[in-house]
């Protein structure tokens, strides 16, 4: 996307969240002299979106930083990767990827904006700027940050004064919806938030220790956010400690890469930050490690060894190669793994970007994975065309071609012991990314498991503009895939086609799970990218009420909801017939059927709200009702 002031959405133009104008709002505050109070996010439990503590002694204060410190600041000094410690919340995704950004002054702006102070012209209020699904979006917040026992609550600064990072997190916790939404996460969501770049994954294992060490100082070296995390097993290892001191489950930033001799040995280090901001590697190579008093003191300041419990230490590449099982890299070019693993820094290719934003609609577009052959082609299809070759000699992964069973682990062909092959011939590079949008709700994450296809479209079908059938998907051959559905928030692959055109299906896994998604395809030379979505009938895409429920009615099914959904917000199927059975009871608007119940359309009312539907199939939709079957797992959440 370009940053012309022109072009809203722009870094130099940034939506604005809830139609709040920083400018303005500054403006207002400085003529009243007020401190700026947010209304859109209150300083309250709501949020907070977390129990409260029952003990009055533990409730949670509101204070601005001038109350928690006296010679408060918003930047003391320079921002550094140290800055940022995790306080009483789980989203060490988050902060990893903050830390990261410190690293990167130029992307750094670009999210925290200059000029901000809690000196000059403060008024209590200040803005930051995060990427949401191609778009940059600046939010407002005022500076009241949740305090319990006269301490920051969520992150803070090891620098008691300090407080941009505090205010960064509650920025993002407001654009996500609360605090408690933020809880658990895959790193890979702050750095593309942070950058709007591409995120994407190494397993360790995939590289020697030599290897890796060039690819990660390759990519550090181009500005990539780099980050990496031990594998828990299971729930309860999550946040465990290792021997070595190392947390299992959780996210380390990577924050830099560099050598050192040791008589005759040169040894390869990487260098992590935990952003707990304590608990650390006490393995070779940590702080107090003997290893260190080989070493010449020139080279220990070069490196910029710090002995001291901030959360960052190095480590030993073979330990880091034994110890860790992924990497994650974030670059803001597509040109994240090109040259990988080389030493030097590659100059950054043309790259033309065209993007869309879809839905997936239950009894509609949302059709489902392969496996469900009647349905999958009602999922939304985009006509990619492309023109330009731009590589040759290319290694193609085995990935890029594999037709297995998206539902079946053991259909996945097995790779050989290279995991690729070569092919002598032109070839157009593309990178897709299918992201599902606004699953963090409340404080959970309800993430559903995506993936999209490709396949070629051969030259008697090149004009045909209309959406593709379920003949098309069951004769012709797919061509490459995102991998297996997963449920996270993106799924990416990088490919290389042969000119020509194609059709690329996004999709669930099961088929009628309701959501959203952002997809953008980038190519190294010209391509374009066109919808063939599938039209919904009027009944479904607007509404299912033939007209407005009563006030009375709509208060009487929403009290039965919130009395039985409970905390999770969520109704299981037993607990929908009691609303059926009870909350509708006075009215004549449900007849019993051979597997289900009938509803018109005229008392549904409230039933809207997304996830209720939990252990139920909505069968059918007419103009005179809803028919509801207990047979498929239908579950908008």
């Amino acid at each position: 996307m370009s940053d012309s002031s022109s072009d809203p959405g722009s870094i130099a133009n940034p939506v604005k969240f809830k139609n709040q104008d920083y400018a303005s709002l500054l403006d207002e505050c400085l003529k009243s002299r007020c401190l700026f109070l947010d209304p859109t996010f209150a300083a309250d439990q709501t949020s907070i979106r977390m129990p409260a503590d029952p003990d009055p002694k533990m409730a949670i204060k509101w204070l601005r930083p001038k109350e928690i410190s006296k010679n408060a600041v918003f930047v003391e000094g320079t921002t550094g990767t140290t800055d940022i410690c995790q306080g009483q919340l789980g989203n060490c995704w988050l902060l990893a990827a903050l830390s990261c950004l410190t690293m990167h002054p130029t992307l750094f702006e670009k999210v925290v904006p200059a000029g901000q102070t809690l000196d000059v012209s403060y008024v209590g209020i200040f803005r930051f700027r995060f990427w949401q699904y191609g778009e940059w979006v600046e939010v407002v917040v005022d500076d009241r940050l949740p305090v319990r026992g006269g301490r920051l609550l969520f992150s803070y600064s090891r620098t008691n004064n300090e407080f941009w990072s505090a205010l960064v997190e509650k920025a993002y916790a407001k654009l996500i919806g609360s605090y408690g939404s933020l809880k658990g996460g895959n790193i890979s969501e702050g750095m593309e938030d942070f950058t709007g770049g591409i995120a994407y994954t190494r397993p360790v294992s995939s590289r020697t220790p030599p290897v890796l060490w060039r690819t990660l100082t390759a990519a550090l070296s181009r500005g990539s956010l780099l980050s990496c995390f031990i594998q828990a097993k299971t729930v309860k290892e999550i946040g465990t400690v290792t021997t070595e001191g190392l947390v299992k489950g959780h996210a380390y930033a990577i924050t830099a890469t560099d050598k050192v001799h040791r008589k005759t040995e040169e040894v390869l280090l990487v260098r992590l930050r935990n952003p707990w901001g304590f608990v650390e590697f006490c393995g070779p190579w940590s702080d107090k490690c003997k290893d260190w008093d080989g070493i010449d003191s020139a080279e220990k300041t070069r490196i910029h060894l710090n002995i001291e419990e901030d959360g960052e230490f190095w480590i030993g590449m073979e330990d880091f190669c034994r110890l860790f099982d992924t990497v994650e890299l974030c670059s803001v070019s597509p040109d994240s793994d090109d040259a990988e693993d080389s030493d030097a820094v590659t100059t950054t290719s043309s790259w033309a970007l065209t993007s869309h934003k879809g839905s997936w609609v239950p009894m509609c577009s949302a059709g489902g994975s392969r496996k469900y052959q009647r349905t999958f082609w009602k999922n939304p299809q985009f006509h990619l065309v492309l023109s330009q070759q731009d590589v040759e000699d290319v290694e193609v992964d085995e990935d890029d071609v594999d037709v297995g069973d998206d539902d079946d682990d053991d259909a996945v062909p097995a790779k050989s012991s290279t995991g690729k092959q070569k092919e002598k011939m032109k070839k157009c590079t593309v990178l897709i990314e299918l992201l599902q949008k606004d699953r963090r709700q409340r404080d959970k994450i309800n993430f559903l498991y995506i993936a999209f296809h490709i396949y070629r479209v051969r030259a008697k079908l090149q004009d045909f503009t209309g959406s593709f059938d379920q003949q098309f998907f069951t004769t012709k051959t797919l061509v490459s895939r995102s991998g297996q559905y997963r449920n996270v928030r993106a799924v990416w692959r990088k490919v290389h086609l042969d000119p020509g055109h194609y059709v690329i299906v996004s999709s669930t896994q099961r088929p009628n799970q309701q959501g959203e998604f952002f997809l953008r395809v980038y190519a190294k030379e010209g391509h374009t990218l066109g919808v063939r979505e599938i039209s919904c009938p009027a009944a479904i895409t607007t509404t299912v009420m033939s007209k407005p429920p009563l006030p009375e009615d709509q208060d009487r099914v929403q009290k039965f909801f919130d009395e039985g959904a409970g905390p999770d917000d969520r109704l299981n199927a037993v607990d929908f017939m009691k609303l059926a059975n009870t909350g509708l009871e006075n009215s004549p608007v449900r007849h019993k059927m051979d597997k289900g119940f009938f509803f018109t359309n005229t008392k549904i009312t409230k039933l809207k709200k997304q996830n209720i539907l939990n252990g139920w199939r909505v069968a059918k939709v007419t103009k005179s009702g809803i028919f509801l079957e207990r047979e498929l797992i239908y579950n908008m959440t």
